[in-house]
């Protein structure tokens, strides 16, 4: 009965105001330009797992789980890719949700007809890879031999065009310095080239992405939250910060999912649990990604409305109708 199992248990987790405080810090701090008062709240909702990567859960916690209304136990490859750690899951998550903060930016300023800037920046560096403790996470990259870099793509290309043993100029800027790092490009030790006759592919094991900011300064006060499934409340917080009026009217509104830099809204994992969460928390509507629906239907607490959406735009139409007493469009 103590055996672990593999399997994982997820139950409601903590909510986040996005337009309030969390131990006198803002979730979302905006600077050098015009802000609005705001009211209610804007709650991103989070799921708590237990059973990890790779521990699992023991039989009792299995049965517990089970017959627990608001938690729900599931194979644990569904959640986790095979093999992975704790401290790779962890990067994950953390990287995911760094991402999902620039996308906000991105989608709310288009939203708004604001200006977008990109950087090509360095997400994640992989461990014992040829790029470890040389480039660090949040570096812009500006350059490589000489070329100045505007897209992922072009970085990749950069590093692939390459013998495997070249040595790479990353002209870099890193906490507000500028700087050249060279990295000597590898084989991956699991390209399965590596042991056949084939032609490896050069690398350097980093994780690259473009990140978006605003014309002003845009920062976020939430830790200890993983994942990319906040996107879309980030970027409504942004958007009721930078407009007049309070978007809630005073409500609480929940809402969960990813957001791409256009503003289209992705599905995400533990919808029924963010649905209990967010109705244990008061809440009264909650904005659902459109491709959760079938997750939906039959498990929406009493007391809350759910409205589909499928974009940015979609939620804040959503809300008004809400407000207004109109009918949302609901999940079918």
């Amino acid at each position: 009965m103590f055996i672990p199992v593999p399997y994982v248990m997820t139950s409601p987790g903590p909510v986040f105001n996005t337009i309030g405080e969390v131990n006198d810090i803002e979730l979302i701090s905006i600077s050098g330009t015009q802000t609005y008062p705001t009211e209610g709240e804007l709650d991103m909702t989070t799921v708590s797992e237990y059973g990890g990567p790779q521990d699992g859960l023991d039989m009792f916690q299995a049965i517990w789980g089970w017959i627990s209304p608001d938690r729900k136990v599931v194979p644990r490859e569904s959640v986790y890719p095979e093999g992975e750690t704790e401290e790779e899951n962890t990067a994950r998550n953390v990287e995911a949700f760094s991402t999902s903060q620039s996308y906000a930016i991105a989608a709310a300023m288009d939203y708004l007809d604001q200006p977008i800037n990109e950087q090509v920046i360095v997400t994640s560096v992989g461990l014992d890879t040829p790029a470890q403790d040389k480039l660090r996470a949040g570096d812009e990259i500006l350059a490589v031999d000489g070329v100045q870099m505007k897209t992922p793509e072009q970085v990749v290309d950069a590093v692939r065009s390459k013998p495997i043993g070249t040595d790479l100029n990353f002209s870099v800027v890193r906490d507000g310095s500028k700087l050249d790092v060279v990295v000597t490009s590898s084989n991956r030790p699991d390209d399965p080239a590596t042991d056949q006759d084939e032609t490896t592919i050069p690398y350097i094991g980093i994780g690259i992405d473009l990140n978006y900011t605003a014309d002003f300064e845009i920062e976020f006060g939430v830790t200890g939250v993983g994942g990319p499934s906040a996107g879309t409340m980030f970027a409504v917080g942004i958007i009721d910060k930078l407009t007049p009026g309070a978007l809630t009217q005073g409500k609480i509104i929940a809402g969960t999912g990813t957001i791409d830099p256009a503003g289209n809204v992705g599905d995400i994992g533990g919808i029924q649990q963010k649905l209990i969460g967010a109705r244990n928390e008061g809440a009264l509507l909650f904005l659902a990604p459109q491709g959760n629906c079938d997750e939906v239907i039959g498990h929406i607490p009493d007391g809350l409305t759910v409205a589909a959406i499928e974009t940015l735009e979609d939620a804040m139409d959503e809300i008004e109708s809400f407000n207004s007493g109109a009918q949302v469009t609901s999940c079918s």
